[in-house]
């Protein structure tokens, strides 16, 4: 098989960086490019120094695509930026994996109303496929442009997929609290990300107005096929670099499905989810004791605990990623595994990095 040459447009970033990383050791991939505007003609290696000897390519401008043959793109740019690249891409036969927000919502409108930007590609949407693998494989098999998940939906949308496959989340109300590494925050210094600000310090941001909140939601209902309550999601900020714990609370129905768990909700709940999960390398189920963020670091895997409280009758579910990983470059490159029908463990299998 000859080998993909991949593309990966923005790669000064921590995400840019990360796909580097995964994608140099890919069996099956060559870098062919990889740009930068503000850092051009620099070598890569020169912008992420841990590169040293292994990628010292150097970068060039986006607009070297215009010149090349490439099998993938890779964007890791802003939301807003990323529009413009894929419809000034959209004629070439390169597929894409978009990892900002700009194609991942049911419509240009929904995005407006919570990016606060206006769309100049709504064309986009009718031909993006959401990138997660999970609920998503077959779709994506087939498709031009990929809109890569937020870091956050993929860790809660993973928790509460098994219920939303089974309509219970129609008739509950949830409640998602998840918390992530300070790499989540990006590569450009600010007030969130400074050392002084972040250290031995523990918050709460984007109260009630969190932009990931109608992604969870959306594609909830996708999965369930019917409405489900507005979702309850508040992120925070680790004093960590990276990784995010999401703990998801469910006050389950009164539903016929609810009921068919059995008497012991638990043991139902695992099975349901074992069930689910059974064919789906990525997502690890702990049946023991819940995950925390160094069982998964630096790998593509999602750990999932989940349990049933008899005193409150709520379920809980927690699950762990790699913001940077499963929750952005790791979960691209298993994307492109499945574009190109490769095995979608290719190039993923690291062991997590502990401690």
């Amino acid at each position: 098989m000859r080998l993909i040459k991949a593309g990966v447009i923005g790669a000064t970033g921590y995400t840019g960086s990360e796909i580097v990383r995964i994608l140099s050791q890919h069996p099956h991939v060559q870098i062919s490019l990889i740009t930068s505007e503000s850092r051009a003609g620099e070598k890569f290696s020169d912008v992420h120094p841990f590169f040293r000897g292994i990628v010292d390519d150097v970068l060039y401008t986006a607009s070297k695509v215009e010149e090349m043959e490439l099998d993938v793109l890779f964007l890791a740019l802003p939301h807003g930026v990323s529009m413009e690249y894929v419809k000034k891409f959209a004629g070439k036969e390169s597929r894409i994996v978009d990892f900002s927000g700009d194609f991942r919502l049911a419509s240009p409108d929904v995005y407006e109303a919570w990016y606060s930007k206006k769309h100049i590609w709504p064309q986009g949407f009718e031909h993006a496929v959401y990138g997660l693998p999970e609920i998503n494989k077959k779709d994506i098999a087939s498709a031009k442009l990929i809109a890569n998940p937020g870091c956050f939906p993929t860790g809660a949308v993973l928790a509460l997929a098994p219920l939303a496959s089974e309509g219970i989340l129609s008739e509950s109300q949830v409640f998602i609290d998840s918390k992530t590494g300070v790499t989540g925050a990006g590569i450009k210094p600010s007030a969130v990300n400074m050392f002084s600000n972040v250290n031995d310090n523990f918050k709460a941001y984007g109260l009630k107005k969190h932009r990931h909140t109608v992604e969870i939601e959306y594609y909830l209902e996708k999965l369930s096929g019917q409405t489900v309550r507005p979702v309850q999601f508040t992120p925070h900020l680790l004093p960590v670099d990276r990784g995010i714990l999401t703990t998801a609370y469910i006050h389950p129905g009164e539903s016929s499905t609810w009921k068919s768990f059995g008497a012991d909700k638990k043991e139902g709940l695992v099975n349901r989810y074992k069930e689910f999960y059974k064919e789906m390398p990525f997502v690890r189920l702990c049946e023991k004791a819940p995950p925390s963020v160094k069982d998964v670091r630096s790998s593509n895997y999602c750990d999932i605990f989940v349990d049933y409280d008899d005193r409150t009758g709520n379920i809980i579910v927690i699950s762990a990623i790699d913001n940077l990983v499963k929750g952005a470059a790791g979960l691209a490159v298993q994307n492109m595994n499945v574009m190109f029908d490769l095995d979608e463990t290719e190039g993923l299998l690291h062991v997590p990095v502990h401690p």
